[in-house]
């Protein structure tokens, strides 16, 4: 009984612990995408090894989404303008969504990028500018759908769409490589939309 209890007690407190930090990171992790989107950028000073330009491009690759994610995801604006401008109201991506999108997607997809391109070759690090290149065309195709800005616009026009172009074209890389990359970018923003789309249909059953 004594064990039972001890063991309950413990998930107990394992579970709080989690429910805490992650309602702490949901809280704070776009203060801290801008403070490391500079933290990277101020690194590079330092130099990339050899100089190597297409690493450097990886490298840049996730200062450069941070910084857009401050403009898109600052005061929970974008989880809110996809649910009420594009689901209608309905709940069609939630803050749980949103960390796992931009923390082990889209950070965790760069740094990938990265370590591929430095121990594997260049090319294994374009799916990191084709990710940008995607989501900043994304960008432009929803404000030309819906007739009108979107958080995260501008910075999709002015940096992300000019970026991922150089990337595509600057950094070496096969066909395959070019492939495989652009296949990762456009499946992971294809799962994302039908995820949203499945959990606002979900919604919208629930309320009928």
């Amino acid at each position: 009984m004594g064990r039972f209890f001890s063991l309950h007690m413990s998930h107990l407190v394992i579970g709080y612990a989690a429910a805490m930090i992650r309602s702490y990171v949901e809280a704070h992790w776009v203060a801290a995408a801008l403070f490391m989107g500079l933290a990277l950028l101020l690194l590079l000073p330092a130099g990339i090894p050899g100089g190597d330009r297409a690493l450097l491009l990886v490298y840049l690759a996730s200062p450069i989404y941070m910084l857009h994610q401050v403009e898109e995801h600052l005061g929970d604006r974008f989880r809110s303008y996809v649910n009420t401008k594009v689901f209608g109201g309905v709940e069609a991506l939630t803050t749980g969504d949103v960390l796992v999108i931009n923390l082990p997607g889209v950070w965790g997809l760069n740094l990938a990028a990265l370590y591929a391109a430095h121990f594997a070759g260049a090319g294994w690090g374009l799916a990191a500018g084709y990710l940008i290149l995607v989501n900043g065309l994304s960008h432009v195709g929803m404000a030309a759908h819906l007739r009108g800005t979107n958080p995260g616009l501008g910075s999709a026009v002015l940096v992300f769409i000019p970026f991922g172009l150089a990337c595509a074209l600057l950094i070496p890389g096969t066909a395959l490589q070019h492939g495989v990359a652009l296949a990762l970018a456009l499946g992971i923003h294809a799962a994302i939309a039908l995820h949203a789309r499945h959990r606002a249909g979900v919604a919208r059953l629930a309320a009928a």
